[in-house]
């Protein structure tokens, strides 16, 4: 059995058990991460469909504004190419966290906590509300949600 660095054994929770009130005030929100997105760089777009497509066996999801591609059976294991190299802020990768109003909630926890937001709370034109925050060492992470 794994143990944390206090020597305590690591207990796996199963999904459909949510935290109590004290893990929960232990460990943050509660929320449910949906998934969590990596991000590919580079400006070759059609080797890189190529690539992905033909040689890893992944389909395409959307092509515009960015190349996102996903498993076939597992949609949730994605990569976006081309996503970095549109921000000024670039993530190193992105937080799926459901909901709009969990990203609402993500980030009044940061702002909050004092960490640094480096692209504003965001409706974006392609249907989903982010925001950029970067982590306590120095990874810039993308919050986001789709919009119903």
């Amino acid at each position: 059995m794994r143990k944390s660095q206090a020597g305590q054994p690591l207990e796996w929770l199963p999904p459909s058990r949510g935290p109590s009130d004290d893990e929960e005030n232990r460990y943050g929100l509660a929320m449910a991460v949906r998934r969590i997105v990596a991000y590919a760089g580079g400006d070759k777009l059609a080797a890189s469909r190529e690539f992905y497509v033909e040689v890893l066996g992944m389909r395409v999801a959307m092509e515009d504004p960015v190349l996102n591609l996903q498993s076939p059976d597992q949609p949730a294991a994605e990569v976006i190419v081309g996503a970095q190299e549109m921000q000024d802020a670039r993530p190193s990768f992105g937080v799926d966290v459901g909901e709009p109003s969990a990203v609402d909630a993500v980030h009044a926890e940061a702002v909050k906590r004092g960490l640094r937001v480096v692209y504003p709370l965001t409706d974006e034109p392609w249907g989903v509300r982010r925001f950029f925050v970067e982590d306590p060492g120095g990874t810039v992470i993308n919050v986001l949600a789709h919009i119903a």
